[in-house]
C-alpha cells in the first residue's frame, strides 16, 4: 500500500494506492497541514510513503513532523536525468520541480507516446514530452487565479472580482476573467503547435476544466495527474 502525496503551493492531495487502485483520497489547504491528522487517523500505515512537495522547506518539516508521529518515513521526489522511463533534457536535471517530473512521469505511464503535460494550478505549466520518453523542455506561467490578483495588486482600479468569460465582455470583471483564460488557452495552443504529429493533451490540475473548455485542440483530462506519477515512482524507483 502506497501513501502518495501532492504538495502544492496551496493544496496538498494525497491518495492511498493499492492493488491498482485508489482507496481512498482527500485534499487539503496547506495552511491547513494539521487536518490530516484527522483524516489519515484510521489510515493502516503505509509500506511507502512518497511526495511530491513544491511549497518549501517549512512546509516539509512540518510533513515530516506529521508522518513521524504515524512512524512513517517519506520519500521525496526529487527530478533525475532517467526515471519510469522518461528522460529529463534540463543541463541540471534537479532544478526540475518535483510535481511537473511527476506529472510527466504519470503522463508517460498512461499514454506511452508523445504528449503536452499541463498543469493547471496556482501555476500553470506546459511540459513537451517526446514519443521517445525525452522531455525536452516546456513553460511555466501564472495560473488563472494568480493573473487575477496581479492584476488587483499591481493597478489602482482594476478590482479583484469574479467575472465569467465573454466572447466580447462588456464588463471589467468579465474582461479579466476572459482574458486570463484566453491567455492560458493560448500559451498552451501555442506549446502543442511544437509538438510532433499525432500528440496528446494531457490536462491536470485545479483549473484544468475551466481551461479545457476554451481550447481548440483535443484535451485529455487526468484528475491528480501528479500523484499518477508519484505512485509509478513510488513502484518502480523507491525501495
Amino acid at each position: 500500500m502506497i501513501l502518495a502525496v501532492d504538495c502544492g503551493n496551496s493544496r496538498l492531495k494525497w491518495g492511498l494506492h493499492e492493488n491498482g487502485g485508489w482507496r481512498k483520497a482527500g485534499a487539503v489547504p496547506v495552511s491547513e497541514l494539521g487536518r490530516l491528522e484527522r483524516s489519515w487517523r484510521r489510515l493502516l500505515p503505509a509500506d511507502k510513503v512518497v511526495v511530491a512537495n513544491v511549497a518549501g522547506r517549512s512546509v516539509r518539516k512540518r510533513l515530516e513532523s506529521l508522518f513521524a508521529r504515524r512512524s512513517m518515513v517519506p520519500a521525496w521526489v526529487e527530478a533525475k536525468r532517467h526515471e519510469c522511463g522518461v528522460t529529463n533534457a534540463y543541463g541540471r536535471p534537479d532544478q526540475l520541480g518535483p510535481d511537473r517530473w511527476a506529472a510527466l512521469i504519470g503522463a508517460w505511464s498512461i499514454l506511452h507516446g508523445p504528449c503536452l503535460v499541463v498543469t493547471a494550478g496556482t501555476a500553470t505549466t506546459a511540459d513537451v514530452l517526446r514519443g521517445d520518453g525525452r522531455f525536452v523542455g516546456g513553460v511555466i506561467l501564472p495560473g488563472i487565479d494568480l493573473m487575477k490578483r496581479s492584476l488587483a495588486r499591481g493597478t489602482a482600479e482594476l478590482p479583484l472580482a469574479r467575472g465569467r468569460f465573454s466572447v466580447a465582455p462588456r464588463n471589467t470583471a468579465d474582461a479579466i476573467e476572459t482574458g486570463c483564460l484566453l491567455a492560458q488557452a493560448g500559451a498552451i495552443e501555442r506549446a502543442f503547435a511544437t509538438m510532433e504529429h499525432g500528440a496528446a493533451c494531457v490536462l491536470s490540475g485545479g483549473a484544468a476544466r475551466r481551461i479545457a473548455r476554451h481550447l481548440s485542440i483535443p484535451v485529455r483530462l487526468v484528475d491528480n495527474l501528479v500523484l499518477e506519477g508519484v505512485v509509478r515512482i513510488a513502484h518502480d524507483t523507491v525501495k
